[in-house]
């Protein structure tokens, strides 16, 4: 089987990215973003959607952290759509909970070439460590606009903000792993006969 893994590249005013993605991996990850917080969920989506990711982003957190979780999230999309190729022969489509203690999260994914993004993730706090919360939810619409997918991420309960991110990380993990699948078949897993 020909390996699935891409390479980003991504310079721009606000943040210089190199990041490698394998979809066929174990869940190794080193992430490096200067935000210890988004550090954390990308390692976790990496270890439970066992991919095997090297992410290295040196932003301009001297503005704020908007442009490092944005662009990170980008990053991670392109890696994602550039390594499914034409996304024959795979799943297409997944759901997945996760729970951490009392949060629960329900990610539903279509890997579709169509980007839209419905995220709930019900944070109350302003921000988890160094990360805003409304650049976690961007994180998740940013990631289904660059990989050309449809992401729908929900927190069904909670009380702890940082657990109901990180149901949601790992939830959307478990949904990825299920989506980029070999399912057997060799055709491009649509109607229309591309994706």
């Amino acid at each position: 089987m020909t390996p699935r893994s891409a390479r980003i590249e991504r310079n721009t005013l606000e943040t210089r990215i190199t990041l490698t993605l394998t979809l066929d991996g174990t869940g190794q990850a080193n992430v490096s973003t200067g935000i210890g917080f988004l550090d954390h969920m990308i390692g976790a989506l990496a270890k439970h959607a066992r991919f095997d990711l090297e992410l290295k982003c040196d932003g301009d957190l001297h503005v704020d952290d908007h442009h490092t979780a944005e662009d990170c999230a980008i990053a991670l999309g392109q890696a994602l759509d550039k390594a499914l190729g034409e996304r024959r022969g795979i799943a297409r489509f997944a759901s997945a909970h996760a729970p951490l203690d009392e949060s629960l999260a329900r990610v539903v994914v279509d890997l579709s070439g169509r980007p839209c993004a419905v995220v709930d993730l019900a944070l109350r706090r302003p921000k988890i460590g160094d990360l805003a919360c409304e650049n976690i939810t961007h994180f998740f619409a940013s990631l289904a606009t660059a990989s050309r997918s449809a992401i729908h991420a929900h927190v069904l309960h909670g009380e702890n903000d940082h657990h109901k991110a990180e149901a949601a990380f790992k939830a959307l993990a478990l949904a990825l792993r299920d989506a980029v699948r070999r399912d057997g078949g060799t055709d491009v897993p649509s109607t229309k006969g591309v994706l």
